[in-house]
């Protein structure tokens, strides 16, 4: 495998579905409060990372917040599936026929960088019909910042692909900033989908080597990823 692209799932490959509904009310279930939601902003955060502002944020100790976290995620985790079976994900503009083009390709590997928990990203691809897709992942259960799971995913590539894969022969794709920083941190190169909730020019100022308004440009795509 000489090329290996990793897509965030939120705002990148899809839209939509329950996630933050099954996320608050599993917060509700577990600490008795969502916390400082109107505070914290939740776009390119891990999991973790986002309960964890929003508890501390109004006095959570760090010891309380850990001891409950495997029953959040719990939690979240069966809401999460109860409520894609009512509203399930959205996939975005083009991003089944670059999948499928991809697929096709025997020298790009193709894996996940998300901040998602595991059971969640999987439950929400699962939704979409987009799981068969993914060789491998790197998620927000792996670790909570988010720049180290982009080491975790290079990593696993090797492990699966290719010992000698170079950072830069590695693309990150996703549609924010954090995505952005997150590929930087690496080395490897940056593909920013402005599919989210930032513009073409913000994902570009964060440092993307390169920024599309979507995924419908198949062609261009796969030549960037294949470069």
């Amino acid at each position: 495998m000489r090329r290996v692209a990793f897509f965030d799932i939120d705002g990148t490959l899809m839209t939509g579905g329950p996630a933050k509904n099954a996320f608050c009310g599993a917060m509700i279930d577990t600490f008795g409060t969502v916390g400082n939601v109107e505070e914290v902003s939740f776009g390119g955060k891990t999991d973790p990372q986002i309960a964890r502002e929003l508890l501390s944020g109004i006095g959570y100790k760090i010891d309380l917040i850990e001891e409950r976290f495997p029953s959040l995620w719990h939690s979240y985790t069966e809401r999460l599936a109860d409520e894609l079976t009512q509203c399930p994900m959205q996939v975005l503009p083009g991003v089944c026929e670059l999948l499928n083009v991809l697929e096709r390709m025997d020298d790009i590997g193709v894996g996940l960088l998300t901040g998602n928990i595991a059971r969640g990203a999987e439950l929400k691809l699962d939704s979409a019909g987009l799981a068969e897709h993914f060789a491998l992942g790197s998620y927000g259960s792996d670790h909570e910042e988010r720049e180290q799971l982009s080491r975790i995913a290079l990593q696993r590539a090797r492990d699966m692909w290719n010992p000698s894969l170079r950072p830069d022969h590695t693309v990150v794709i996703g549609d924010t900033p954090r995505d952005v920083i997150c590929g930087l941190a690496v080395g490897a190169r940056t593909l920013a989908v402005a599919t989210g909730s930032f513009t073409t020019s913000q994902l570009a100022e964060a440092g993307a080597d390169h920024v599309v308004i979507d995924l419908t440009e198949t062609d261009k795509i796969i030549s960037y990823l294949a470069a």
